[in-house]
């Protein structure tokens, strides 16, 4: 049954592409985080200026979470997600 699901989503999509921008695993998974109740298209936007700043895991593990919330602010629940980001 489940081999039929997945054949069947193979043929609806082609060439499936993830529409947010990532060049490293961990920038996925933070792109990941962000995207609830928000568009891909704004998540883009905020994680190239907060991944510009925050070049690495560790730069970015010592990011002041006020300085990652104004970063990311035009998305949904900024607050809780600059926490996440940086424990991340």
């Amino acid at each position: 049954m489940m081999n039929n699901i997945f054949e069947y989503l193979d043929e609806l999509f082609l060439e499936p592409k993830c529409e947010l921008n990532y060049n490293k695993d961990y920038e996925l998974l933070i792109a990941i985080v962000l995207s609830a109740q928000t568009t891909d298209k704004r998540v883009n936007k905020v994680t190239e200026v907060l991944l510009r700043k925050y070049d690495t895991l560790e730069k970015l593990s010592m990011a002041n979470v006020s300085d990652i919330e104004n970063i990311i602010r035009e998305i949904g629940t900024f607050r809780r997600k600059s926490i996440y980001v940086r424990d991340i």
